[in-house]
């Protein structure tokens, strides 16, 4: 007599729940993991972009953002027809410099759709980013990428010979003022999270000894960073957005 071979109902159906069981506890980590990813890349690259239409703007038209001398105009259509040639702002200096970017006003003229509703921009979750957000101007680029600055940002310039700390950021300090220089960078467009990056370890701050650590999960590799625009250059401008740019791997 041939005995026939296989696997019963019971056993297939227990080793179905034991897959479901595992790709529910893995698939989670593997998603939160390339999303962190995405994230971390797309910041080291708007920041390099920015970095490069500073010093583009620098060699073209022989100023940068610390020579930018008036703030970008109220009116959107003035002030993404403004050019290098013309006038010295944010706006024409990122106008001049940055290929295949919208310019929108204030951030809360972005949308984003939820529940059949269109909704202005808004920011879930925030630390060193300040209250009056919600005027700050906005380009997005080509990838979807939000980059967001201060209204009245113009002769940003970190004067020789002094090192960034946290407290520019919020009034003078040793002649130094760049609260009205900052802004952020929405590695993942209108789309939600829409929360800033945090460290889980150390102090968000920018400042040497903060010893911020960020982890590669997803309440903390988020998509919203920090940045601060100073003479051709632009860094982070917190702690977490200083250690997701400097590392290779969380």
């Amino acid at each position: 007599m041939i005995k026939k071979s296989g696997f019963s109902l019971a056993e297939v159906m227990i080793t179905i729940g034991i897959i479901g069981v595992v790709a529910g506890m893995t698939v989670p980590v593997l998603i939160s993991n390339t999303n962190g990813a995405k994230f971390r890349n797309q910041f080291k690259k708007t920041v390099s972009t920015l970095n490069q239409a500073g010093l583009m703007a620098q060699a073209q038209y022989e100023y940068n953002f610390a020579g930018a001398e008036d703030k970008c105009p109220s009116s959107v259509e003035q002030a993404a027809a403004q050019h290098p040639e013309d006038v010295m702002t944010f706006c024409s200096i990122l106008n001049g410099t940055l290929q295949s970017k919208t310019y929108h006003g204030k951030i809360t003229n972005l949308k984003r759709n939820a529940k059949n509703e269109e909704v202005p921009y808004k920011l879930e979750t925030r630390d060193t980013i300040p209250d009056n957000y919600t005027e700050y101007l906005a380009y997005t680029l080509a990838d979807g990428v939000i980059v967001a600055f201060h209204p009245d940002a113009h002769s940003c310039e970190l004067p020789i010979g002094r090192r960034l700390v946290q407290d520019v950021f919020k009034g003078p300090v040793d002649n130094a003022d760049l609260s009205h220089c900052v802004g952020f960078v929405d590695v993942n467009g209108v789309s939600l999270p829409n929360r800033e990056v945090n460290c889980v370890r150390g102090e968000n701050k920018v400042d040497a000894g903060s010893n911020c650590i960020v982890d590669n999960n997803a309440n903390r590799l988020l998509d919203v960073y920090p940045i601060v625009f100073h003479d051709a250059t632009v860094e982070p401008a917190s702690g977490a957005a200083q250690f997701v740019l400097d590392t290779e791997k969380i």
